[in-house]
């Protein structure tokens, strides 16, 4: 009797505790005004297919060779952000994930909005093919997000 009732702390409970804090978690997180579950990738310019005017790629040429690192500055345009992550995420043209970068609490000012702040991104990618860049911009508290993308090719 004493194996049952281990059995029942050991299995079952975990399981039971799983379920019901990951269900509440998740019920909280979707009441949250502007916020959606989206786990089921991409579209053509960037999450869900946005493309934010107040974000672009500055400096990205539309082919590379497989010797020629890929670099590129973001300027940001939209007064509401001036601080926030930077994520640039290059995709293969079968939405693999080639290499992702962060460049965290990135505070600019509207006078020189380029990023990232005392950095490049630079990211040689030696395998030729299509791929897109995909930067996104999240806010200071992570409730707002501007997002750009940009195809290129390695040759």
């Amino acid at each position: 009797m004493a194996t049952r009732g281990a059995l029942y702390a050991v299995f079952l409970l975990p399981v039971l505790f799983s379920a019901v804090f990951g269900t509440a978690v998740m019920a909280d997180i979707l009441q949250k005004p502007g916020r959606e579950l989206n786990m089921w990738g991409f579209g053509e310019n960037g999450p869900n297919g946005q493309h934010d005017e107040s974000i672009e790629i500055l400096g990205i040429k539309k082919q590379y060779s497989t010797s020629q690192p890929v670099g590129f500055d973001v300027k940001v345009s939209d007064p509401a952000f001036s601080c926030g992550d930077l994520y640039i995420t290059i995709y293969s043209d079968s939405d693999r994930v080639i290499t992702q970068s962060g460049f965290f609490q990135q505070c600019f000012s509207q006078n020189d909005p380029i990023l990232p702040i005392d950095a490049k991104f630079s990211e040689l990618i030696d395998v030729p093919g299509t791929y897109r860049a995909v930067i996104e911009l999240t806010d200071s508290d992570q409730r707002d997000s501007l997002v750009t993308s940009e195809k290129f090719t390695v040759k």
